[in-house]
Order: structure tokens, then sequence, then C-alpha cells
């Protein structure tokens, strides 16, 4: 079991009580989905290992050959469709077994983690020349361990838990990375990284200061939170100052963001060969008391455009200019867009035209960043192929190019508009620092 195996299985965790226990089939359905995959012509498939199908009690001691099994399948029918595989570590099913010994709270977990990676590389790593450590350490740290509505679910600590996970999920990334680049690096040839995921922020107000400051803040407590470790050594001043003083106002003797040793900030500086990142949406924000992590509300402007996810608004043009406070705030790093995309629920309707307006939008934006204003990227990945278990939303949100079928004992795959070849495919990007890609609108 991992995590939300157990928090799937807990009533009223999960919309209409779904679970993942077959989801997508995607176990069973190796051939099929690699076949789509050549349909829709993409250079790159990204999926996550699950930590607990490989290593059941999330150690060594015991190796599931099986589980190990189907991942070589999936990577070696990739590679036979030219299709490289891009490996997430880690996309939030820890274990069972470490939850019931205080999982990424428990400072034990940076060992187990390594260990775990260091076993993956091991078995994989010549077939795998892209690697991601933690996706969404942010959603980790704060869906499952300050709001509790992903697992693990816990929400009685929410000014202090967060931070002892996060800061272990950043120690944990590092001694994953330090793994490869010492031990594996110069006979498998891949790159590594963790990729953080952010929502941009505006002011509410353009006309006032303390607008903007809060506006910098939310980003400082999103995106910085653990890109600014990865790529300058330690938490950002923003996040120190602003913490410190709700603890210390709080009766506190310290602050409740942990601080790293200066061994720990050596071991953490520069873990990353590109900045994976992930993004969707736009807030606007506004300053509220120190009732939250960072003192700043957010609301959304009432023209932007929905998706089937309440959170998600349309709002392209916050994708260039956080890929230029990328570029600013971090050196111009490489970047790989790991996630994008745009959802639907209700009603099936596979004319949906919203999400190829959706990805025109964005891909522009992201087109206007890397030509006219020089931000290194590198490659970009959709958000999904196909509609899968989407956490607490289960399967009644939809993301993917494909609509799953799961009135369909075959639990058929079947290409939305958005998912199909058009007579004129449109070439969205490409550069001489990685292969060309094509989407289909």
């Amino acid at each position: 079991l991992s995590i939300w195996d157990k928090f799937a299985h807990t009533h009223l965790r999960i919309s209409n009580d779904d679970n993942g226990d077959i989801a997508c089939d995607s176990y069973n359905k190796v051939e099929e989905d690699v076949a789509i995959l050549k349909q829709l012509k993409v250079t790159h498939y990204r999926f996550s290992i699950s930590w607990s199908r490989v290593l059941p009690d999330g150690t060594t001691n015991y190796i599931n050959e099986a589980g190990l099994n189907y991942y070589h399948r999936l990577v070696d029918a990739l590679i036979a469709a030219n299709i490289q595989p891009h490996v997430t570590l880690y996309h939030w099913d820890l274990p069972q077994a470490l939850q019931d010994i205080g999982g990424w709270e428990n400072d034990t977990i940076v060992t187990k983690f390594r260990d775990y990676a260091d076993f993956i590389f091991d078995r994989l790593g010549h077939k795998v020349k892209f690697w991601i450590t933690i996706n969404e350490p942010y959603n980790v740290a704060m869906i499952g361990h300050g709001y509790g509505v992903g697992a693990p679910g816990i929400s009685f600590r929410p000014g202090t838990l967060p931070y002892i996970v996060g800061h272990n999920l950043l120690k944990a990334h590092a001694e994953a990375w330090h793994i490869y680049n010492d031990k594996y690096r110069a006979k498998q040839n891949g790159i590594i990284s963790i990729t953080i995921n952010s929502e941009w922020s505006e002011p509410r107000n353009p006309y006032k200061q303390e607008d903007y400051d809060a506006a910098i803040r939310t980003i400082q407590f999103y995106i910085g939170w653990f890109a600014h470790p990865v790529y300058n050594g330690d938490y950002n001043d923003i996040m120190k100052t602003v913490i410190r003083e709700r603890s210390l106002a709080a009766g506190l003797s310290e602050s409740r963001l942990p601080e790293f040793t200066p061994e720990e900030v050596k071991r953490i500086k520069g873990t990353y060969d590109y900045f994976g990142f992930n993004y969707y949406t736009t807030v606007l924000t506004f300053p509220v008391d120190y009732k939250n992590l960072q003192g700043a509300g957010s609301t959304v402007d009432l023209t932007w455009l929905d998706s089937g996810s309440g959170w998600l608004k349309v709002t392209p043009f916050g994708f260039r200019r956080i890929l230029n406070f990328i570029k600013e705030e971090y050196g111009n790093p490489p970047i790989i867009i790991t996630e994008n995309g745009i959802s639907e629920r209700g009603t099936v309707d596979l004319n949906d035209t919203h999400r190829s307006h959706y990805y025109e939008k964005y891909i522009n934006q992201a087109l206007k960043a890397y030509l006219l204003d020089g931000v290194d990227i590198r490659g970009y990945t959709a958000w999904s192929l196909m509609d899968n278990f989407e956490w607490a939303k289960g399967f009644s949100e939809r993301f993917g190019f494909f609509y799953v079928n799961h009135s369909d004992p075959n639990i058929s795959r079947v290409a939305k508009k958005s998912g199909k070849k058009q007579n004129n495919p449109k070439r969205v990007g490409h550069s001489d620092k990685s292969q060309d890609n094509n989407t289909y609108n």
C-alpha cells in the first residue's frame, strides 16, 4: 500500500468515493498506451515510478521484481517507439509502511529515499536519460501535511509540519541528485532535477504597493520555497523573515522554519541539471493578517475563462511572466516544462475546443519567452496523455487528450478532438538545444 491507497479508501476523502485501484489500468495496457503516444508523435513521455510497487515496505529489504518488470516493459516499449522516457521517482505515493514510522516528518526518510533512488538508477538508469527526483514538493508539504486534502491527510499542525516536511524533501532530493551525479552519471549520461510547481501572482490592485508586496511574498512562499535552496543554497530572505516574525509573535523561542547546517547548504545548492517546472494558472493577491503562510490572500479576475477545476483559470499571460521570473531569479537555468494543461468536468464531450485553445495560447506565451525574452526553454510536456485519477477529485476532473471510458470493461481510450491529428499540424517549437516537438490542434 501507498499513502494514496489508504487515503483513497477513506470515506469522504475522494469525490464520489473513487479510488485508484485500477484507475487507467496502464499496468495492463503498455502496448496500447505507447501506440497512442506514437499517434501524437511525441518525443518524450513522462511517468512516475510507484515506490511501493517496487519496494513494498519502502526499503530494499524486499524487492518486488514483478513490479519492477512493469517499468522495464514500459521503458523498452517507449524506446522501441523512439520515445524517450522521462521518469519521476516520487509523485506523492509514499509507501504506507514508511508513513507508519513518520513519513516525510521523520528525517530518516532522507536516507530511505536515497536508497530507493540508488536502486532505481541501478536497475533502470541504463535505459533512462531524463529523471525527476520529486514532483511538486510544495504540494507534498502543503496539500498533504498542511491543508490535509491529500494523502496522508494531516491538517492539525499547518503552521509547523509543512516546513519540517519541506526541509526533508529538499534534503532527500539532494541526496538522490548526488547519488546519480557521483555513481551513475558518467556511465549513464542522463540529467536529473526536481520539478517545482507554482502559480504566477499578480497584485490585485496594480496601484497599491502593499498588493505588489503580497504578490512577491506569495511567489517566494511558492516557487521560492524549494527553488531558492536548490539554486542559491538556502531559504529566501522573505520566507525566513516572515516565518521568524510569526513564530516569535506566537511566543516561540525560534522560527518554525528549520535551518540548514552549513554542510547541508553546500549539499543542496546546485543539485539541478535543469529547472523542472509545472505551471497552470495565475492569481491576484492582496495582503491579509499573517493567518496563512505568506500573509497574502488571493482571488481571480472574473473575466478569466474557467476550466473543470475551481483553482484553474485560463491565464496564458502568467506563463511568460513566471518563465521570465525564473530566468531573472535563478540565473536563466535550462527549463523543461514538465506539466501544463486544462481540465473539464461533467458531461463527456470529446469536442474539447477549450483544450486546443488553452494549449495554443499557453505554448504561444512559452515561445515568446524563449524567442523574444531569451528564456532557456529546453522542452515542454503536456498534462496529460489521458484522463486519470485526479487525486482528491477522483475521476470527476479530466485533463487528458484521451477520454478513459470506465463504463467499458476494457477501460478503453477514446481520442478527444485535441488528441487527433489535424490536416495542417502546427509546429509549435524547436531549438538547437533539444529535439523538435509537434503538437496538433
